[in-house]
């Protein structure tokens, strides 16, 4: 079993890797717009809002993700922690990309 220690740098490396996995796939106006931090905080936003939905309260193998109310979501989460600036349109790329890498890595 993996000392707490191990756990977090597993998940450091995680992070970093799908960072640089949607970097990979944003459009080339939004690769230097957020940095490594903001997408952090999206992808944590992300899981935040599929606990809190109950989108993963299911047993079915395919779930579907309405990526423009995740992205709604974001933007409003983003505007009430005083980040102002998130388009709903390009959180939507991140979205998606968060959604490929899980898919990839499954």
């Amino acid at each position: 079993m993996a000392s707490i220690e191990e756990e977090l740098l597993m998940d450091e490396e995680e992070n970093r890797r799908e960072i640089a996995f949607i970097r990979e796939r944003l459009p080339m106006e939004l690769k230097e717009k957020y940095t490594d931090e903001q997408l952090l905080w999206m992808l944590e936003a992300i899981v935040d809002y599929y606990a809190e939905s109950g989108i993963l309260d299911t047993d079915d193998e395919e779930i579907e993700i309405d990526v423009d109310q995740v992205a709604e979501h974001l933007c409003e989460q983003a505007k009430a922690e005083g980040m102002d600036g998130m388009d709903t349109e390009e959180v939507r790329f991140v979205i998606e990309a968060d959604l490929d890498f899980q898919e990839e890595n499954v």
